[in-house]
């Protein structure tokens, strides 16, 4: 990553490295002792020797971003769901780092503020000129979203490319997947003796013995 052998550098080089990655965790992960305004503030104060007057300035346009610069004074406590994940996300970008990791960011969220954090990753993304990878089982979502998609499936990766591109394929798999099919190679019905033989039916007779 970032021209560097991740397994060969020494604990020093390593969290210097983890300095440029910013971290949304399904969660959230907000310290629930501290403002809205200190979890974005942690980062920064942890990591640079900045004054803080430009701490302040900094957490204020990362809050404002998110649309919640009035909402710095506030505890995780007191947020909504959509609202504490969107303060992760300001928490995840305070540090403007080149790679930014989301884990399942549109878990239980209403379908208009799950359409507002998908809206923002990718304008945010943009604007910082950073990386970012999205886990996520949010099918439509993550293809409005991503530049680039992968499938994975029982620990292997079953399909790659361009959203448009996976979308088409002739794939059973990802045909089934992607679009929601019912039928198709992973199974709705869990594996056992036929219905008939089940509820103890005669053959053909319609009738339980």
């Amino acid at each position: 990553m970032d021209g560097q052998v991740v397994n060969a550098l020494d604990t020093a080089a390593l969290y210097a490295l983890r300095r440029k990655m910013g971290m949304m965790f399904q969660s959230s992960g907000l310290f629930t002792d501290l403002s809205v305004y200190e979890n974005i503030a942690f980062a920064l104060r942890e990591h640079f020797d900045l004054p803080e007057e430009i701490v302040r300035a900094l957490v204020l346009m990362k809050l404002d971003a998110v649309g919640l610069r009035g909402a710095r004074d506030m505890m995780p406590a007191d947020l909504s769901g959509g609202m504490t994940r969107r303060v992760a996300l300001a928490r995840a970008i305070a540090t403007d780092p080149m790679l930014v990791m989301y884990d399942e960011p549109f878990a239980g969220l209403d379908p208009m503020t799950l359409n507002v954090v998908a809206t923002l990753i990718r304008k945010l993304n943009d604007a910082l000129g950073a990386t970012s990878i999205v886990v996520t089982y949010d099918v439509s979502e993550a293809l409005e979203v991503v530049d680039y998609l992968y499938v994975i499936a029982e620990g292997r990766l079953v399909g790659e490319g361009a959203p448009k591109d996976v979308l088409a394929s002739e794939d059973p798999y990802l045909k089934q997947f992607l679009h929601a099919l019912p039928d198709g190679p992973v199974r709705f019905h869990f594996p056992g003796k036929p219905l008939a033989e089940d509820l103890r039916l005669a053959g053909g007779s319609g009738a339980a013995s």
